[in-house]
């Protein structure tokens, strides 16, 4: 289905900023359909002989709709569209004719014109037309609210040919919220209450008002009821200012454990202020559901503060205990747990700084690639490059494959670019998985020393590669028999945690290529257990 600018942009000759107008119609103009208990589509000319094409619809949630069929993309001429045509080409609000039939159900015409005010604050040339169609098969007994709300339309409709409406929408504003049925108020050009719905009398009851609203200074009973003064006066404010015919952003008001939702309306029809539409929601248990959200989040960072913390205590402790253990090679596996642990904590650093449980990963791999090059056993200064995004990661994700880019960055810094004069006879290699202790060829010294972090996403799994330029795995390198504990670490991890796969080869162009592809899309089992 073609979007309203679509529409617009591939039918007619409309400016840009005529579309950006029926744009904001079209986001509004829930409030009048369900006032006016009616379909409104929204209609512009095409040629000069009277055809129209529908570019917009939206049915009301009050009444039953007059259209079972989407409208939208329908270009219709003639009789059918004569109304459209009047409303169009003499600028005024349409409202004579018989009813008509869609199948089995009757309905009403009227049609409105559509203005955007100039800049100079006058009324334009008529754009498009609103189509107002009402329902008929279901007969309806006047009663106040609706006779209040069919007023409040015609006021609303009025506007809309003036060009007052909708008004200009307030930054991070949405129009989702208050609705019609949520509670409407209607005040006097003075402020007072000509009418409230029983909606609107329940949501200020539960603000602490047990009195009728009908003949209250709306402005004056905001201040009273708001707990906090500057928020009393800020609603209070909102309400004057929509009786001066200003548009003022929707307020809240908080008062005996209860919070309403307020959004104030000029009525100002013909461009002289009548008074004010005021809608209400109750929106108590939004606002403490938010605030349970809040304190869950808080909680969860400060877990994983307190996580980080502890992981670097055992790191401190295990970086002692290698510090008094005389035996190399057990200080050796001491100061790799070290590297491990800290890898790990860098995931529960960066959770404890979020507001949920994902993480950027790009800058974790940068600070475990520097950190890879600052600790690793070798003379040779290597270099880190990442190339690509990682993106956003679940954190049970990005805790398993930090420990893996950190396993294999070690290594290939470590087995990959040995000492300058050793020689191929005396050095045991293994390149970037880091593996079996065996002879490789020596690196070729015109190339600088470089590891290369690779990373894109394709198909809801993440590709990674780490690349180096060093000796490169040797002819009879077997990963599945590797008795190295990093290389045991890697395989767990990829074809455990992460249901991912890892295949070790050599480079294009020398060195080692470890490839690893891994699932971001997970499901959950009869039992609970996450999988991919």
């Amino acid at each position: 289905m073609s979007t309203l600018r679509d529409l617009a942009e591939e039918h007619t000759h409309l400016r840009p900023a005529d579309i950006d107008h029926l744009h904001r119609i079209a986001g509004d103009w829930q409030l009048l359909s369900d006032l006016s208990f009616a379909d409104l589509l929204l209609w512009v000319p095409v040629d000069t002989e009277g055809t129209f094409l529908c570019v917009a619809q939206v049915r009301p949630t009050t009444a039953p709709t007059a259209y079972q069929d989407d409208q939208v993309g329908r270009i219709v001429g003639g009789p059918e569209v004569a109304h459209l045509g009047v409303a169009y080409s003499q600028g005024r609000i349409w409202r004579e004719g018989d009813p008509v039939w869609y199948g089995d159900v009757p309905a009403r015409h009227e049609a409105i014109p559509v203005r955007l005010r100039t800049a100079e604050g006058e009324a334009g040339e008529v754009i498009a037309v609103v189509g107002r169609d009402t329902n008929l098969s279901t007969a309806r007994t006047p009663s106040q609210l609706e006779l209040n709300y069919l007023t409040t339309a015609d006021d609303l409709a009025q506007m809309i040919a003036d060009g007052t409406f909708p008004p200009p929408r307030h930054p991070g504003e949405t129009t989702s919220a208050p609705r019609v049925g949520d509670g409407l108020v209607r005040l006097d050009a003075g402020g007072k209450v000509t009418y409230a719905s029983p909606n609107a009398q329940s949501a200020y009851r539960r603000l602490g008002y047990a009195s009728h609203l009908v003949g209250e200074d709306l402005a004056a009973l905001h201040r009273r009821l708001a707990g906090d003064p500057l928020d009393g006066t800020e609603a209070s404010n909102g309400i004057l200012a929509a009786l001066r015919g200003e548009a003022p952003p929707r307020r809240e008001i908080d008062a005996r454990g209860a919070t309403m939702l307020t959004r104030a309306l000029p009525l100002m029809p013909a461009g002289v202020p009548i008074g004010a539409l005021v809608l209400v929601r109750d929106i108590t248990e939004v606002r403490r559901r938010d605030r349970a959200l809040i304190t869950k989040d808080a909680t969860i960072r400060e877990i994983h503060h307190r996580v980080k913390n502890n992981l670097q205590t055992v790191a401190a402790l295990l970086r002692l205990q290698a510090r008094r253990v005389a035996m190399p090679e057990a200080r050796v596996a001491l100061e790799e747990s070290v590297r491990r642990v800290a890898s790990i904590a860098l995931v529960h650093e960066t959770l404890s700084m979020s507001s949920d449980e994902a993480v950027e990963f790009d800058g974790i791999v940068d600070r475990v690639a520097s950190a890879a090059t600052e600790v690793a056993a070798t003379e040779v200064s290597v270099g880190m490059r990442r190339r690509g995004s990682f993106g956003v990661l679940p954190a049970e994700i990005a805790t398993s494959l930090v420990m893996v880019l950190n396993e294999l960055l070690l290594n290939a810094v470590e087995h990959g670019f040995p000492p300058a004069d050793e020689t191929e006879e005396e050095t045991p290699v293994a390149s970037a998985s880091g593996m079996v202790p065996v002879a490789a060829p020596k690196v070729d010294p015109s190339l600088r020393p470089e590891v290369v972090v690779s990373a894109h996403r394709f198909r809801k799994m993440l590709h990674v590669s780490v690349t180096d330029n060093g000796r490169g795995l040797p002819p009879d390198f077997d990963a599945e028999r590797g008795s190295r504990l990093g290389l045991q670490i890697v395989r767990a991890l990829i074809t455990g945690e992460l249901r991912g796969t890892i295949e070790l080869r050599a480079g294009a162009n020398g060195g080692t290529e470890a490839m690893l592809v891994v699932p971001l899309a997970r499901t959950t089992t009869h039992d609970g257990r996450s999988q991919t």
